[in-house]
């Protein structure tokens, strides 16, 4: 039998020691109801019988579309338990988005989480020629033929013996195709990324290792499932240490949910850290008199203790001294009211983050640790493991990875979490993967400690009218680090200067409308915040940077940039093509004069 996720969670749901154990649990009412490995693997096992009775096969495609669920994640593993290759959809993805992943992947089952998103696959059903069934999760029933409650699906298992499925797992090689991973199409149309059933258990078995991730640690998923971090943190390390998922129960409800769950372990993108940092350093501000004291020197103590814990090198003397007693003064209440008091991993990945809020949580006590890499090699290249953690880096190599950099700066990576190829798309596979490397398309240099920095990404490099070459990177993160805004896109691709579209922090900027005793409305074009947007520009952003790098002109939005407008990916990504679209006006017109 070879070693695959699907292997591994049949291992947990039949042995002695861990069959009992909770393996997830999700929201129903006032409490949380949980369930154990061996209730898991049993019904992961029965719509793995219900695939095949339906007509599945080693090869078959599905696609998930629905909010992090115990049945998503009991589908994706029940397809690659049949050998079939499971693909996930984003559930903020319009009908001709979720239409064109059905059609590429050929997918013969689309299981979905509501109407709503059952109607979505329901509009061209027409044009998906492959597709035999819809699956709607427990809660929806349809009038449809083709449609098939989740309880029919389960009932349809009975119609093929296990022992079925269980030839099937058996017989997964190393180098299957084990799960598409469609990127979230930031330059185009999205590509499916091929990874193998070895590139998802050598990524899972390092990532435990890092974070000694053990049966006593339970984690939360609610970022979008489609994305392989979320997948690895949601999927594939509970099941290979029998840790305990929870699912939350929405996005809005994430701090509800934290509190009650209290996860050891934490995954965000910096979308959520910086809400974090946002809302912690507001609520800081308002502290006076000996308390603002109290606080203000927790914060120097706790920068520096971590510091030294970062390099592997125990506080002591008086700094542990002031450590342990701010632990329990300030850190220890924070980390409680965040739900974060038991968490001892915190990681942040996906995209950049800036060194000045990962510095702003450590002096809390509450160290995240970024991870850099992308779809393309199962999520992980570099790491800031615990105890050799650099703030402003992306960490040293991944174990058992390779990274070097090239002659023009593009981080290459080779290693057993490379994918497979992009699924019927051999031009783009044979430009992304050379002599084994994989070329990322970011930028990079290592320091002499090992740890990588990314200085930007190839395709985002602007040549200013002037023909000097400016990454929009760390203009944009140093922006986004002012209190007063939420996303910044800086402009300047052959032009005579840059500028940028900036967005307001609408929480921030009601209340600095209220300490300033200006009205919150239509405050993106309100003179007094503008000139003070001006002044902290200058004097906070500016001021870090060559004077070619200078943001000379900008522009405040009306409103923050959105998925739903197509300008963010379900992961808070900026999509430039699409907000130079969406803004052009307002972008012609800071270079008009």
């Amino acid at each position: 039998m070879s070693d695959s996720i699907p292997a591994r969670l049949r291992a947990h749901g039949t042995s002695s020691t861990t069959q009992s154990r909770t393996a997830y649990g999700i929201k129903e009412g006032n409490g949380w109801t949980t369930f154990t490995f061996k209730e898991y693997y049993e019904e992961t096992l029965t719509v793995a019988r219900a695939f095949l009775s339906i007509g599945l096969d080693k090869d078959s495609k599905i696609s998930i579309l629905a909010f992090n669920r115990p049945e998503w994640v009991i589908s994706d593993v029940a397809c690659m338990m049949i050998g079939g290759v499971p693909a996930g959809i984003y559930q903020t993805c319009s009908p001709e988005e979720v239409a064109y992943i059905i059609q590429h992947s050929e997918s013969e089952i689309v299981v979905v989480e509501n109407k709503e998103q059952w109607e979505k696959v329901n509009v061209n059903r027409d044009s998906l020629p492959s597709l035999k069934k819809i699956v709607v999760m427990r809660g929806t029933e349809i009038d449809d033929p083709d449609t098939l409650s989740w309880e029919s699906l389960l009932k349809l298992g009975a119609e093929t013996p296990e022992s079925e499925v269980l030839k099937r797992i058996d017989s997964i090689e190393p180098s299957d195709p084990a799960t598409f991973i469609y990127t979230s199409g930031t330059t185009g149309p999205p590509k499916a990324v091929m990874l193998s059933h070895d590139n998802l258990v050598f990524t899972t078995d390092a990532a435990v290792s890092l974070v000694e991730l053990t049966e006593e640690d339970c984690l939360i998923s609610y970022l979008p499932l489609s994305h392989i971090a979320e997948q690895m943190f949601s999927i594939h390390a509970p099941i290979t240490a029998a840790g305990t998922i929870y699912f939350a129960e929405s996005i809005d409800k994430l701090k509800d949910n934290l509190g009650d769950v209290r996860p050891t372990i934490l995954f965000g993108v910096p979308r959520i850290w910086e809400k974090f940092h946002a809302g912690l350093n507001q609520k800081l501000s308002e502290a006076t008199g000996f308390k603002k004291l109290l606080v203000g020197h927790g914060q120097k103590v706790g920068r520096a203790a971590n510091h030294l814990k970062n390099q592997g090198i125990e506080p002591s003397g008086l700094l542990n001294m002031q450590y342990n007693f701010f632990r329990k003064k300030v850190y220890g209440k924070v980390k409680e009211a965040l739900g974060l008091d038991r968490a001892r991993i915190c990681v942040s990945g996906a995209a950049p983050i800036s060194k000045e809020v990962l510095d702003f949580m450590s002096g809390l006590d509450i160290v995240i640790h970024e991870v850099y890499g992308q779809s393309e090699d199962c999520g992980p290249t570099t790491f800031n493991k615990p105890g050799q953690t650099k703030f402003g880096t992306v960490g040293p190599m991944f174990p058992g990875v390779e990274v070097k950099i090239a002659d023009d700066g593009e981080i290459l990576v080779k290693g057993r979490n490379v994918f497979l190829g992009y699924y019927k798309n051999q031009e783009a596979t044979d430009e992304t993967i050379q002599d084994g490397w994989l070329y990322s398309g970011d930028l990079g240099s290592f320091d002499p400690d090992g740890f990588l920095s990314i200085t930007g990404r190839k395709k985002e490099i602007i040549i200013t009218a002037g023909g000097k070459n400016i990454t929009p990177k760390n203009i944009e993160s140093a922006l986004r680090d002012l209190p007063l805004i939420s996303q910044a896109v800086v402009i300047g691709d052959r032009r005579k200067f840059l500028s940028a579209l900036i967005t307001l922090d609408a929480d921030y900027a009601a209340i600095w409308a209220q300490e300033n005793g200006i009205s919150s409305t239509d405050l993106h074009s309100n003179q007094t915040l503008i000139d003070a947007l001006t002044k902290q520009v200058n004097d906070s952003v500016n001021s870090k940077f060559a004077k070619v790098e200078h943001v000379r002109k900008f522009t405040v939005l009306p409103r923050d940039l959105t998925i739903d407008d197509g300008e963010l990916t379900p992961t808070l990504k900026v999509k430039r093509r699409i907000v130079n679209a969406n803004w052009e006006a307002e972008i012609e017109a800071m270079y008009q004069s």
